[in-house]
């Protein structure tokens, strides 16, 4: 995962996810901001969708989603996915990576990741 040197100003606590063929894609996701968990249910196009909207509702992010790929980093049903994300917002992109067996969750957590980046480099450009 990408790592650099800074504090995470979100931390993903949990996501439960609801989807189906006969049911809405929902999830409900926690995120504990400045010491507050924070918790958001969204229904979405998709579970992962779902999930990412619901992160963006809690981060108050206007980011754009330029590019979601996923890869199976290990082999077998309980194979490790990884996921990265390119997120835009302004002039400013991040890139995030997540990896878990349960792809939705790897999803939020490159997600999160890809948030917290953009919010360093944000603050690393409003000091130069």
């Amino acid at each position: 995962m990408i790592r650099a040197d800074y504090d995470d100003k979100f931390k993903l606590v949990n996501i439960n996810v609801k989807s189906g063929t006969a049911t809405q894609p929902e999830a409900e996701v926690g995120i504990e901001l400045g010491g507050t968990l924070m918790t958001e249910t969204v229904i979405g196009d998709g579970p992962v969708d779902a999930v990412f909207k619901a992160i963006s509702s809690i981060t108050g992010t206007k980011s754009k989603l330029l590019r979601y790929v996923v890869n199976a980093i290990t082999g077998g049903t309980d194979a490790l996915g990884e996921v990265t994300v390119r997120i835009k917002e302004g002039n400013f992109i991040a890139l995030g990576q997540g990896s878990h067996t349960d792809i939705i969750l790897a999803s939020a957590k490159a997600y999160i990741n890809a948030l917290n980046r953009l919010e360093h480099i944000k603050r690393e450009s409003a000091t130069v």
